[in-house]
């Protein structure tokens, strides 16, 4: 099954470069490319690609802001597609809030060409770029230093007390072998209750996981 990608980058040589290699590889074929996110956001919608490469700083729209219309109520497309954001920097206060608006997770831009086809194939499968104990530090990071706006506990009280666990850990940013190791069950049974956690709380992956526990206080910075 050939994944589709769209890019979306404020400057031609980039996006000229990412998508020669791209489409270089089997099985990945580059849709389309974009000058801004507001280019991003119609194109997304005619296009309808599996992952978009979303840059951060872009005129007139955002990535981020861009990120947050694709993955929107409103979004027309068939499908909503995994967004892969693009930064200059490792330490961006961007990268918090593109996560949060739903993103699947961030590339730096001068990452190996073998890491950007890595990145595609790991969003486009569902999964979040990101493992968790990276995960787990950029958002202790961010969430430390930033005002929380608690979100409302919509779908916690549907967790069963084992998946309420799997999720404080899933925050602390455990793995699940060490999920496994810590409630002394199947590392099986850990992805089952993943599963379980994601779809019960409309969660799009892993990341997304971990931010919602730090926002509604199952986490704190400090533990």
């Amino acid at each position: 099954m050939t994944i589709s990608v769209l890019i979306a980058d404020d400057q031609a040589m980039v996006r000229a470069g990412f998508a020669a290699l791209l489409d270089a590889h089997d099985g990945i074929r580059v849709a389309g490319q974009a000058a801004n996110g507001a280019e991003a956001v119609t194109l997304a919608a005619r296009l309808d690609p599996d992952v978009i490469l979303m840059d951060v700083r872009m005129p007139e729209l955002d990535g981020i802001e861009a990120t947050r219309r694709i993955l929107g109520p409103n979004y027309p497309a068939a499908h909503v597609p995994r967004i892969l954001m693009l930064t200059t920097f490792d330490i961006d206060d961007y990268v918090y809030d593109a996560l949060e608006a739903g993103a699947s997770g961030f590339l730096l831009k001068d990452a190996l060409p073998e890491e950007l086809v890595h990145a595609v194939r790991v969003v486009a499968g569902g999964d979040a770029l990101l493992a968790p104990s990276v995960t787990r530090r950029m958002i202790e990071q961010f969430a430390g230093r930033r005002p929380r706006a608690p979100r409302a506990a919509i779908g916690l009280a549907d967790l069963t007390e084992r998946e309420r666990e799997v999720l404080v850990l899933i925050g602390k940013g455990r793995s699940n072998t060490e999920i496994a190791a810590e409630l002394f069950i199947a590392e099986q049974t850990v992805k089952t209750h993943v599963g379980k956690v994601l779809a019960k709380l409309n969660l799009r992956d892993r990341v997304h996981a971990v931010i919602l526990a730090y926002d509604t206080g199952l986490v704190e910075p400090s533990s």
